[in-house]
């Protein structure tokens, strides 16, 4: 059936409609000034595309895309460096390297659209859908995927979507801050075992220098800061981009102090560093970077979740999105598990058929345990 909407595809953050920022309000990653961020400083395999959607004159929906092309990236990180994945690389590479994201790939969550009461989720999907079919003619995929929806927004996916295949992914970490007015309260409501771990976490950093990093000491930190990101980024199981190397000064020049960079120094040397995002009412942790030994010698990961909590509840924040990976030691300080869901299709209808099988073989079902931190 016909709908009254059109849709318009915008290639620049300057050239979006002036009432965008208006339908973004609530979420600083569809506003004008991070998608502009995100044309200055986004990873070199990475083409961003941004999508009004209309009622006649009047902007009623609002959307990101993302074309990413994987044919030059080692995809499968350093921890599954074996024939397997040098296997997975040669297929991925050849059949499913180019991949057309619905959403924002580098963020976890609901970051693809918003829209306004005068247009309906399934009429605002049916039209997007037209969008992606004009984004598939330039930019010829391999793979289309609409990322991260809640179990409620999964069923506005229905009409035109038969063809995809409803995968799920790993859970983003969400700790909802109940009305404590201070950290020491956190501290109070946590079971002996998980205090004593907030105890032997801080024993072990002890010596290392925290501080606030302004945008000139990012930049002379530069080459440091983005070899202790790769560290991390490395590891990773899946990498579908790498940052620029300046991209976290971009971030901070453009958002100033709606951005922290928090440098975790010893004797003098950057080992560490953890980004938070202010994002209305709630605080979105970001990328970070460490030293491995730091790591492994000082607990530095789980200080900074430490610091990362104190700090939301500490300014009166209400959700702390800790996003996906590390569950397990996420959930140890609070966060808990919210179902994130996504659908995908290939272009190629065979390939397309087998897509649930496939899914499992590059990506299989993390196994972790739920850690209850606090008391009843």
């Amino acid at each position: 059936m016909s709908t009254p909407y059109t849709f318009a595809i915008f290639t620049s953050a300057a050239s979006l409609p002036k009432d965008w920022d208006q339908l973004a309000q609530h979420n600083l990653f569809l506003g004008r000034e991070y998608l502009s961020i995100l044309e200055t400083s986004a990873p070199e395999n990475m083409r961003c595309r941004f999508v009004g959607v209309f009622d006649g004159d009047g902007l009623v929906g609002i959307a990101v895309s993302q074309f990413v092309d994987l044919s030059n990236v080692e995809s499968f990180g350093d921890r599954d460096s074996c024939l397997k994945t040098k296997v997975r690389n040669i297929v991925f590479k050849n059949f499913s390297s180019k991949v057309l994201f619905m959403g924002n790939n580098m963020l976890t969550g609901q970051n693809a659209f918003a829209f306004s009461d005068g247009i309906a989720p399934r009429d605002l999907l049916q039209i997007l859908q037209k969008a992606a079919g004009q984004l598939l003619a330039e930019f010829k995929p391999h793979l289309v995927v609409w990322k991260d929806f809640t179990t409620q927004q999964a069923e506005w996916f229905t009409q035109g979507f038969a063809n995809y295949f409803q995968f799920q992914t790993q859970p983003n970490m969400v700790f909802d801050i109940p009305s404590w007015r201070s950290f020491d309260d956190y501290l109070a409501a946590l079971l002996k075992k998980y205090r004593d771990q907030y105890k032997r976490a801080r024993k072990k950093a002890e010596g290392l220098d925290k501080r606030k990093m302004t945008l000139d000491e990012i930049r002379h930190h530069q080459p440091d800061i983005y070899r202790l990101y790769r560290t991390v980024a490395d590891k990773a199981p899946f990498n579908t981009f790498y940052l620029p190397e300046d991209h976290f000064a971009v971030f901070k020049q453009a958002l100033g102090d709606r951005f922290l960079f928090y440098g975790y120094f010893d004797e003098g040397r950057i080992v560490g560093f953890s980004t938070l995002i202010k994002n209305g009412c709630d605080i979105d942790t970001y990328f970070l970077g460490y030293d491995a030994d730091c790591q492994r010698d000082k607990m530095l990961y789980l200080n900074m979740l430490y610091d990362m909590t104190a700090y939301s509840i500490n300014k009166g924040y209400k959700r702390i999105i800790f996003a996906r990976t590390a569950l397990e030691i996420k959930s140890s300080v609070g966060a808990v598990p919210k179902d994130a869901w996504g659908f995908i299709q290939h272009r190629n209808a065979l390939a397309n058929r087998f897509m649930p099988k496939l899914f499992k073989y590059f990506e299989p079902e993390s196994v972790w345990q739920q850690r209850h931190p606090f008391k009843d």
